[in-house]
């Protein structure tokens, strides 16, 4: 079944105003603009391939990137997320957030501190990191990207979450929870958040202590401990705690097995029956993740902004489907529709 092309022309006109802003163009463009851009963004993302591959405005778009700064490509993504947020109601939501970090390969030589370090396994030498938060909530099946940054080696994790916290406020109406993997159990990180007073739910690295407290528990047993700590920061010393929910031996129906789990979390109210399906609602981030991937635009690149240009433009594409298209049409179906319209509507001066 088509798409309704009326609807689609005004979803197209969101992506002209998103690649506009990130791109500092003015309207009316006096050069070019989203209008002619789109069409080789699309047919690249469509195709999965490089923009010098699908048209001949690779040259332009580069530049055009490079001029701008790393900041109005995040204000430009964040308008766009208020923007299609306001169609369901976004700014009065209470959230569930999940946070995760996404890469993309790189195969040249690394001489830049944005490209991390890889083990040259399928001749991938590096990788682009960026730090992503999605909305996971069981009862808003708009499950959208609200924002994503690129991370450079040596990045304080602490300070990016609490700066895409200060990015996404506008957006919402409130925190629930928000939900990490073990790469971000940090004392940092745990202490940053109960100071903004921001719930987090945390999978614990199972260390010598953890694993010693879940070996004194029986089989299916469940307990929460109080774990207080120091962190050595800036030359002084800052006293925290968190609960640590351990849970020992539970079966996992889907798979059959049972598993030892550990988490870290500062909420008041702790319901260690629930605590795992709360957490596996991360993963629908990741799911968000392969959507992305099947709007990949292929580059060489080891410019930063330009990675992360078309990094915010494929979660851009993976927006609308998830708020606008979803119960409609299959992703790819909604990438080939704006694309033909896209081309359709460009006239070669």
């Amino acid at each position: 079944m088509t798409l309704n092309q009326s609807r689609l022309f005004r979803t197209l006109k969101t992506l002209d105003i998103f690649v506009d802003r990130a791109l500092n163009i003015e309207y009316p463009a006096k050069g070019l603009s989203g209008f002619q851009y789109n069409r080789d963004l699309l047919k690249a993302a469509v195709a999965n391939s490089y923009l010098e591959t699908v048209g001949n405005r690779a040259d332009s778009i580069h530049l055009a990137i490079k001029r701008v700064k790393t900041s109005d490509i995040v204000w430009a993504y964040r308008d766009t997320v208020q923007t299609v947020g306001s169609r369901f109601g976004l700014k009065d939501k209470n959230v569930v957030l999940a946070f995760d970090y996404t890469d993309e390969d790189f195969y040249g030589e690394i001489n830049t501190l944005w490209i991390h370090g890889y083990t040259g396994e399928h001749a991938v030498k590096g990788k682009f990191k960026f730090l992503s938060c999605s909305i996971i909530n069981s009862d808003i099946p708009e499950k959208i990207p609200l924002i994503s940054i690129p991370v450079m080696q040596g990045h304080c994790m602490a300070q990016m979450v609490a700066w895409c916290f200060t990015i996404i406020k506008p957006l919402i109406n409130s925190v629930i929870l928000s939900i990490y993997d073990r790469g971000f159990y940090s004392k940092d990180l745990m202490l940053t958040l109960t100071h903004a007073s921001l719930p987090y739910l945390i999978f614990v690295k199972k260390d010598s202590k953890i694993k010693k407290e879940l070996e004194s528990l029986k089989e299916s047993e469940k307990k929460k401990i109080t774990y207080c700590f120091k962190l050595n920061k800036d030359m002084t010393v800052i006293k925290g705690e968190t609960t640590l929910a351990l849970l020992k031996q539970i079966l996992d129906k889907k798979s059959q097995k049972s598993f030892d789990w550990a988490f870290a979390t500062n909420q008041e109210e702790i319901n260690l029956d629930t605590i795992i399906p709360s957490y596996k609602r991360r993963w629908r981030i990741e799911t968000g993740f392969r959507v992305q991937d099947e709007a990949r635009i292929s580059s060489k690149s080891k410019d930063m902004k330009i990675r992360y240009f078309f990094f915010a433009y494929e979660q851009v594409l993976q927006l609308l489907w998830t708020a606008l298209y979803k119960e409609e049409a299959p992703f790819k179906q909604f990438l080939l529709e704006i694309y033909e319209l896209a081309n359709a509507r460009y006239h070669e001066p």
